[in-house]
């Protein structure tokens, strides 16, 4: 006969609350709230229903963190749109318009501090500076794109790939201009970025989907380890070393992924697949926002994992 400590490793202590580091498995009494105590291991991330849009879209920009954040651009029932709204948590709300509507945006920055970049169709190059307020037309990218990526601030941004035609260029906007630097290693559009402008990633895109893995240092871009799931029209947010890559087409996928700085980890689908739509936030807690045709409301919430959840008896 097997015992308890040959199976998982660990003698059933009396402990005075939690044990610290409990695994998976593990059994103790504690000895403060008189019960036995199981650790069922950590809890992983998942996708929950948060607030709708109030205007459905696919390919808008986003930008800010899962309780603060600004959807802007994209393309509904209607067209091509200029509407922008914030989400406070819980709901979102509308507030004042881009000054060119246009959809396959990218953005960068916070909410109240944006910057939304590139976009079309046909593809332009206009750059727009968010102030919790009011959109301003700024100086254009050097060259105009549409289903392009973005990372960085409304003072420190990063723009690369994208185009009608498919491109590698990157460039960089420090507040007023930009200026093109070195290209990706692989040209691509309707792909997903994250980070900054000295420490990016770039994942994914097309065409066809590509599963292609790149980081910025800043002065160049270097192939690392692919995403598990080749797709484009995917959102990212996060960092070079802790990013977050779900949704994309074709087919329509739900399948999010987990960057750790080496390799990309499986994470817990998307409730809804869809493709084209925009993401805010960090790897542990974000927003996937809009997307699908021709255009959806849904906003979902990738909740932090919880760490050991321990169950009492």
């Amino acid at each position: 006969m097997t015992t308890y400590k040959e199976v998982v490793g660990t003698a059933i202590l009396d402990y005075a609350g939690d044990v610290p580091n409990a695994v998976e498995g593990q059994v103790w009494y504690n000895s403060t709230g008189k019960n036995f105590r199981l650790s069922t291991g950590v809890v992983a991330n998942a996708w929950a229903t948060g607030g709708n849009l109030n205007t459905a879209r696919f390919g808008p920009g986003g930008v800010g963190t899962y309780t603060a954040a600004l959807a802007f651009g994209g393309k509904g029932a209607a067209g091509y749109t200029v509407n922008t709204e914030k989400y406070n948590g819980t709901a979102w709300t509308e507030v004042n318009n881009l000054n060119t509507a246009r959809f396959g945006l990218a953005g960068a920055g916070t909410q109240p501090a944006a910057l939304a970049f590139g976009g079309g169709y046909p593809s332009v190059a206009i750059t727009e500076t968010w102030n919790g307020t009011n959109w301003t037309e700024v100086n254009d990218l050097g060259t105009a794109r549409y289903n392009l990526a973005g990372c960085g601030t409304n003072t420190a941004a990063l723009a690369f790939g994208g185009g009608e035609n498919t491109i590698a260029l990157t460039e960089v906007w420090n507040g007023t201009n930009w200026t093109e630097v070195n290209d990706l290693n692989t040209a691509r559009r309707q792909l997903a970025g994250a980070g900054t402008t000295t420490a990016a990633l770039a994942f994914g895109g097309a065409a066809p989907a590509k599963n292609e893995t790149e980081t910025w240092n800043g002065t160049n871009w270097t192939e690392v380890n692919n995403l598990t799931t080749a797709r484009q029209y995917l959102a990212g947010c996060g960092t070079s070393t802790a990013a977050l890559g779900f949704g994309g087409n074709p087919p329509a996928t739900g399948a999010t992924e987990v960057w750790n700085g080496t390799n990309w980890v499986e994470g817990n689908d998307l409730n809804t697949a869809r493709g084209n739509l925009a993401a805010a936030g960090t790897s542990a807690d974000a927003l996937g926002i809009g997307g699908g045709q021709p255009g959806i409301a849904s906003t979902e919430l990738w909740a932090e994992a919880g760490g050991n959840k321990t169950l009492t008896s």
